[in-house]
This record gives C-alpha cells, sequence and structure tokens, in this order.
C-alpha cells in the first residue's frame, strides 16, 4: 500500500504527543507515520480506512494503530456539507524510542514491550477497560508533561491487561515502488469516498490515472491485495453499517443510498464482509 509519509509535529516539552482534533472533518488524506497511536473518537462517524480494511467508525470508539500502517478517517458527507457539524478526537503519539533506547528493557516494562510487539496491525478497545482509558485519556488534556507521561504508563498497562482487543486490519500491507506517486491511491480513494452512492465504472476511475482498464485492475490489486469491486464493496457495506446503526433508514432504503442496485446483491456482500445479514447485524447492535 502506498501512502503518504506523515511527520508527527515534536515539541521539546515532551517525549510524546498529545493531540486534541477539533475540526469540521478527520484529516482525509491516507498517510502512515513511525509512531504507534491511541485515538479515542469524542465526536464524529464516518468510514475507516486501514491497511487493507475498511470499515465505519463512531463517537466513543477507542482504537490503537500499529507504526507505519497506512490509515484514514473519512467522515461522513455531513461534515463537509454542514458548518454545525464537528468532529472530536483525543490521539497519543509514540514509538520505542520516544523515552530512550533502553526504556522498554526494563523488566517493570516487559509486559508492555511484549503488547507493543505482538501488536502489528490496529486493534479497537471496548468493555470496561475502554471507559477507563478514555478517562485518562481525557485527563491528560489538562495535565502537565510529566502528569501526562504517568497517564501514558497507566494506559498502556492497561492495553498490554485488556482482554477485550478486536483486530480491525490485516497486519500486512504491501508497501508500493517507490516509482509510484504517493498522490495516486488517494485520488482513487477519495473519489471513491465522494461517488459510492452511484454507479461507478471501472473505466472512469481508471481515467483518473490515465490508466487502461487492465492496467489500472493491475496496479490497484498490486496496492491494495484487492480488486476493485472488492475493495468498493467494502467502502459501501462500511458506510451501511454505521446507517444501520442510527436506525431511522429501512435496510432496503440504506441498500440504495449506498450504490447498490437491488436489496438481493446488497444482502449478499453484507454477509459476505461482515459474516452476518444485516437484519443479524442490527440484532447484534441491539444488544
Amino acid at each position: 500500500m502506498k501512502a503518504l509519509a506523515f511527520n508527527i509535529p515534536k515539541t521539546t516539552q515532551a517525549s510524546f504527543r498529545v493531540q486534541v482534533d477539533e475540526l469540521p472533518y478527520f484529516y482525509d488524506r491516507l498517510h502512515h507515520h513511525p509512531e504507534l497511536q491511541i485515538s479515542l473518537i469524542l465526536r464524529g462517524y464516518g468510514t475507516q480506512f486501514i491497511g487493507h480494511r475498511v470499515r465505519s467508525f463512531q463517537a466513543g470508539e477507542l482504537f490503537v494503530i500499529a507504526a507505519n500502517l497506512p490509515h484514514v478517517l473519512k467522515s461522513d458527507p455531513i461534515f463537509y456539507e454542514k458548518e454545525e457539524e464537528s468532529v472530536a478526537a483525543i490521539s497519543i503519539f509514540f514509538n520505542e524510542l520516544s523515552f530512550g533506547q533502553a526504556f522498554f528493557d526494563l523488566p517493570e516494562m516487559q509486559h508492555i514491550a511484549n503488547w507493543m510487539r505482538k501488536l502489528q496491525t490496529a486493534v479497537k478497545i471496548s468493555g470496561p477497560i475502554k471507559a477507563q482509558i478514555g478517562a485518562l485519556l481525557k485527563a491528560m488534556v489538562n495535565q502537565n508533561e510529566f502528569q501526562r507521561f504517568l497517564q501514558l504508563l497507566n494506559i498502556l498497562d492497561l492495553l498490554a491487561h485488556a482482554k477485550t482487543q478486536t483486530v480491525i486490519a490485516q497486519p500486512s500491507f504491501t508497501r508500493a515502488d517507490k516509482t509510484v506517486d504517493p498522490q495516486e491511491f488517494n485520488l482513487v480513494f477519495q473519489y471513491l469516498m465522494d461517488n459510492y452512492h452511484r454507479r461507478i465504472s471501472l473505466q472512469e476511475v481508471a481515467a483518473l490515472l490515465n490508466k487502461s482498464s487492465a492496467s489500472f485492475c493491475r496496479y490497484f490489486k498490486l496496492h491494495t491485495q484487492k480488486t476493485f469491486v472488492q475493495f468498493l464493496n467494502e467502502i459501501r457495506i462500511g458506510v451501511a453499517c454505521q446507517k444501520l446503526q442510527e436506525r431511522n433508514q429501512s435496510i432496503s432504503e440504506i441498500c440504495y443510498q449506498c450504490g447498490f442496485s437491488n436489496l438481493s446483491n446488497f444482502n449478499r456482500q453484507f454477509k459476505k464482509i461482515m459474516q452476518l445479514s444485516p437484519s443479524q447485524y442490527l440484532r447484534k447492535r441491539s444488544l
């Protein structure tokens, strides 16, 4: 996967970064960075792309993203259209060397070091521990650097012992050849996110990169490990999951709003990707 290398702003007052985002919409460029990222979504919802996985996200979610894993949070269209809508999140960024060469070699840090080494992907944290970590993250906003450092150690200890960690991305991804323009995939991704609700032909997307359909298919499979149709269906089902959670539209209405031309195909693709039918997904979410 070719993604933009992203530089996390450094500070001379601290060895790691606590970032509070309050924006009209989340940063919507596919990117990666050498820091491990812990994020709590306070406000907002949309479609999340991490590694090769497309899924919906919503307020209240807490997730950890491994270093150098391509990802993006694409806010729903309403956040681009209405000024009164906004998003918010608290994130922590750090890497294994943030606190010195041998910090994670300390005996007291071994359980955290082992957890970090095993984290090759992205995980979603749920259960009671999510509330504990969420409270610590919120408290960090108004703390000084030393207090934040202590809170981070508490958070990492909780994460290292967390039993409710759900993998939300594949552990590996293909880095694109250096001759490939890193802007290309973002162009395609943005186009699909803006137009998933209608019929999109392979030819029109290939034309964005001045490629033939066959050439584009090879390019797309190389950099996503998915076919174009697979990827587009995952985006559409991710959006459908978000709409189903809102519970103010019928399954058939959501089907057509997400770009599917008939209900049977929507149900088939939904079950293939989510391992549940739309109605089963709704029942599970209501438990």
